[in-house]
């Protein structure tokens, strides 16, 4: 479980082909307290395990599963990427409830300067937007947000100058895909209302 809250901003230093999936090496800068073996770490979002780490540097797999369904599959050695380590009993939650378990991708259409703030409107797959409302949380790469605007298509939200600074969403183009995980309270509701 996590926040949504980045708790830095890292790189990729490798990224290495594996059977069906990718094994990626990060570097988590001014890291104080080491990785451990086994723990979870989000990765834009994507909850992943470490499998080694020494110092500022730990490694990751990804699975085909999540390379289909994540911007993963496109990462390079060289990229920016948020962290963020998994949420402990008793710490703070500041953003909302992430599972980092991506639902889905969606793709930057328009990214408009207001000030010092900027807001930016995404496309995805209509299937979506049933679970998202104005108001609600959304992460974005494993950012919380709160959406500004949802369409039958899409959705908007707006940064504040520290986001834009702290995590990859100062840098995505149009046309940049971002992970997204949907409210997970509102994946329980729709499901239960399906159900009946």
């Amino acid at each position: 479980m996590f926040t949504g809250l980045v708790e830095v901003l890292g790189s990729i230093e490798r990224v290495d082909e594996e059977g069906p999936g990718r094994r990626l090496t990060l570097v988590w800068p001014g890291l104080v307290e080491p990785m451990v073996l086994g723990e979870s770490v989000a990765l834009n979002g994507c909850c992943l395990t470490v499998v080694a780490a020494e110092g500022e540097r730990f490694v990751m797999q990804a699975g085909p599963e999540t390379l289909l369904r994540t911007n993963l599959g496109e990462a390079a050695a060289g990229d920016r990427i948020n962290l963020e380590r998994s949420l402990r009993a008793g710490d703070r939650l500041g953003g909302h409830f992430v599972q980092g378990h991506i639902d889905t991708t969606a793709v930057l259409r328009e990214r408009r300067t207001e000030g010092e703030w900027e807001f930016l409107a995404f496309g995805i797959d209509p299937s979506w937007t049933s679970l998202m409302v104005p108001k609600g949380s959304i992460a974005v790469d494993g950012v919380s947000l709160t959406l500004v605007g949802v369409e039958p298509d899409g959705f908007s939200v707006m940064l504040i100058p520290h986001t834009l600074a702290v995590t990859t969403l100062g840098g995505v183009r149009v046309g940049g895909r971002v992970n997204i995980e949907t409210d997970m309270i509102a994946r329980h509701v729709a499901k239960l209302m399906a159900v009946g």
